[in-house]
């Protein structure tokens, strides 16, 4: 049932880009069958755990990818994220960030920020304080701005939670 929904939430939000993207008088790579097939099959993979895979398949879509971008970007880094490929996803984020505005920038935001946090730990735990520190600050500024800004992106409190351990870590570092 979960596969289903992603699934569902996946076709509206490509339906969407491309009624925008035609609306602007682009043509959308989502005509393509191939690219909605490789689309599809990035999405399987990251819901089946296949991080890499869907990874993979997700850099290739960014090359063809067109007025749909900022979704395929989105997707990209979030399968680095799953995959524990922290230091490429918060780039990948990064990028997406600066570009973007409203909620898709929130949503950008919420990965850098989750992954900027991975590896501020993981810096911390290797002994480098000051990098951890630095990474940990930024992935709680972040947050704040996705709280600030698209509150309804932490419908369960998760990123709060987040922001919540990251600033007791952060007073602990003190």
């Amino acid at each position: 049932m979960q596969r289903f929904h992603s699934l569902r939430a996946g076709v509206l939000a490509l339906a969407t880009l491309a009624l925008v993207s035609c609306e602007q008088g682009a043509v959308s790579p989502a005509d393509s069958s191939g690219f909605r097939a490789q689309y599809f099959a990035a999405r399987d993979a990251l819901e089946a755990g296949k991080y890499d895979r869907a990874s993979r398949t997700y850099l290739r879509l960014l090359t063809r990818a067109g007025p749909l971008e900022p979704r395929i970007r989105l997707e990209y880094a979030h399968s680095l994220l799953r995959g524990e490929k922290y230091a490429e996803a918060a780039r990948e984020a990064r990028i997406l960030a600066r570009s973007q505005n409203g909620t898709a920038r929130a949503a950008a935001l919420a990965v850098q920020a989750t992954a900027e946090h991975e590896l501020g730990l993981a810096a911390i735990d290797a002994g480098d304080r000051n990098t951890g520190r630095s990474l940990l600050q930024q992935a709680d500024s972040a947050i704040s701005e996705v709280l600030g800004s698209d509150p309804a992106l932490d419908p369960l409190g998760a990123l709060a939670g987040r922001q919540a351990s990251i600033r007791v870590r952060l007073k602990s570092q003190d």
